[in-house]
Formats: structure tokens, sequence, C-alpha cells
């Protein structure tokens, strides 16, 4: 047993395809994550996945236990999260709409407040540590994947 990336870095010719775009979602197609009741949601995840790609940029050497790196980590955290599928298929069917908007809301306001006081060198260490503890998923994320 490998890894993806070992068996790439064993066997590096391959062949290239693209698949078609498909779902199990309704109609076979993305309906289900981008329609008139949910599409307001993918500036948001646009814009902050462009500012998460941004920040692995301006800071791509930080040190493993600087508050920068745990800042950094803590956005690709939220990013995540805001993006989960979850949040637009529940919108979608129209069962705990007001939750689903919240959880969106919550990440991407999250998100934005870490990426100015990144970008302004200001984290605020104890607000970072509140949002850590209210969804701790992905202890070992690496903000570096989207550079």
């Amino acid at each position: 047993m490998i890894t993806p990336s070992e068996y790439i870095d064993r066997y590096p010719l391959m062949q290239v395809s693209t698949p078609c775009r498909s779902s199990w979602g309704a109609n076979g197609y993305s309906e289900v994550w981008l329609n008139q009741t949910n599409d307001y949601v993918h500036r948001h995840l646009h814009v902050a996945g462009n500012r998460m790609v941004e920040l692995a940029h301006l800071y791509p050497n930080e040190k493993k236990t600087s508050l920068r790196r745990k800042a950094l980590n803590q956005c690709a955290r939220e990013l995540l999260l805001a993006q989960s599928s979850d949040w637009l298929f529940i919108i979608t069917n129209g069962t705990m709409v007001d939750y689903a908007k919240k959880r969106i809301k919550d990440h991407i306001g999250r998100f934005t407040k870490l990426y100015y006081q990144i970008t302004e060198d200001k984290i605020d260490e104890e607000f970072l540590k509140d949002i850590y503890k209210k969804d701790c998923i992905f202890p070992e994320i690496d903000y570096m994947i989207y550079y």
C-alpha cells in the first residue's frame, strides 16, 4: 500500500483525463449546491478562497510555533468549514436553513476577521484560541496547502 503522492513519485508518467461534471444530487449536476436559494454564498466563498491563497503566498515560511502560523492554519480551517457542502444542501432542501446560514456566516466572518488581523499584524490571541476551541477540526491542517 502506498499513498497517491508516493505512487506519482514512483510512476510519474500517467494518462490524464477530464471527467464530465456530474453529481449524485438532484438532476445529476450541482443544482443542489448552486441555485437561487444559495447562490449568494458562492461569492463569499470565492473571496475567502482567493484570500487564503494570497495569505499562503504572503507568509510561506512561518515557523511551526508562531502565532501567525496558528492564525493561518485557523483561516484554512474556517474556509473548509464554510465550504462544507452540507450548508448549501440544507438551504436548498429547506431543513434547518437558519442554522446553515448562521454556520456559513460564522465561518466566513471568522475567516475575514483573521485575514485582516494577519495582514495588519494585529492577531488577537484570545479570539484565535476561542474559535479554535469552537470547531477543533483538522488539528494538523497546514495552510500551505493553499500555496
